[in-house]
């Protein structure tokens, strides 16, 4: 995991108009374009990350996903709903920018996990 500022905070954030990136930007100049697929994936929901290392399932067959929704939570998140139903992940704007900062990292080590186990991003 990469040093994170201890507040970040989002200037913006556009859903393309297929619904399959969320660009999102930050007050510290930070701008990622994060795909729907890779947010899906890396949900911080217990249904995907479990309730420690050991637990984390891998979601496969998600390539097709879309964003159906972005619902803000307070001040400090976006609960973002997805077309296969997936809503239970709170994505805090340090998680977003997370995200963005290790994506070169964290999208290599998903698909080698899903080749790991034998499985596919295609459903």
């Amino acid at each position: 995991m990469s040093a994170q500022p201890a507040d970040v905070w989002p200037s913006e954030l556009r859903l393309s108009s297929d619904k399959r990136q969320l660009t999102v930007s930050f007050e510290d100049g930070a701008r990622f374009e994060l795909g729907a697929e890779y947010l899906r994936v890396m949900s911080p929901s217990a249904e995907v990350q479990g309730h420690g290392p050991r637990d984390k399932r891998i979601q496969a067959g998600k390539i097709h996903v879309a964003v159906a929704a972005l619902e803000p939570v307070g001040r400090y998140a976006v609960r973002i709903v997805f077309d296969d139903g997936h809503d239970t992940g709170l994505y805090t704007w340090r998680y977003l920018h997370e995200l963005g900062t290790t994506y070169d990292v964290a999208w290599p080590r998903y698909i080698a996990e899903l080749a790991h186990h034998g499985l596919s991003r295609h459903p």
